[in-house]
């Protein structure tokens, strides 16, 4: 049982530390590489926002079977909402499908978070390409596949932690 909790706290350490690193990175490209975000990277990015806050829940909760599942289903909507972003944003760099992209971020005013926190979530380019981080793969990539690894640990997490 203390190995489970301890294994338990470590997996949302993880999630709280993967989510801070891919946002401070973002932040990064941002203002140090002059890289502007558009629409679609900003919804990624709250997306990315989401998994550390629920990590960061995930610590100060009871450690009871209704909040690890609970934290499990959120983690799980959250990375397949990241990788619907990141395969969006994928789509419009390789010129696949018909995505386009707003210079607007397009959240209702009860989540105005542009105007809330305009230097973390400002619309400030329009959707074209993402950078290249190493050896050829881009961003989106990177996301897509950062995504797709989650959701298939939150498959594999939930046997473990649940039981």
């Amino acid at each position: 049982m203390i190995w489970q909790s301890l294994s338990l706290r470590s997996f949302w350490w993880a999630m709280l530390t993967l989510g801070g690193g891919m946002f401070a990175a973002a932040l990064y490209w941002q203002y140090a590489l002059g890289e502007d975000p558009c629409q679609v990277c900003i919804q990624a990015r709250l997306w990315v926002v989401a998994i550390a806050l629920i990590g960061a829940l995930m610590l100060i909760l009871p450690d009871t079977t209704g909040t690890r599942l609970g934290g499990l289903i959120l983690l799980f909507i959250s990375s397949m909402g990241l990788g619907e972003r990141s395969y969006y944003l994928y789509e419009i760099e390789n010129f696949m499908g018909d995505g386009s992209c707003q210079f607007t971020l397009g959240m209702p005013d009860w989540f105005a978070v542009d105007r809330w926190f305009p230097a973390l979530f400002e619309v400030r380019n329009i959707c074209s390409y993402t950078p290249e981080i190493a050896l050829g793969i881009t961003m989106a990539e990177f996301l897509v596949g950062i995504s797709a690894c989650l959701c298939v640990l939150c498959i594999f997490a939930s046997k473990t932690l649940l039981d």
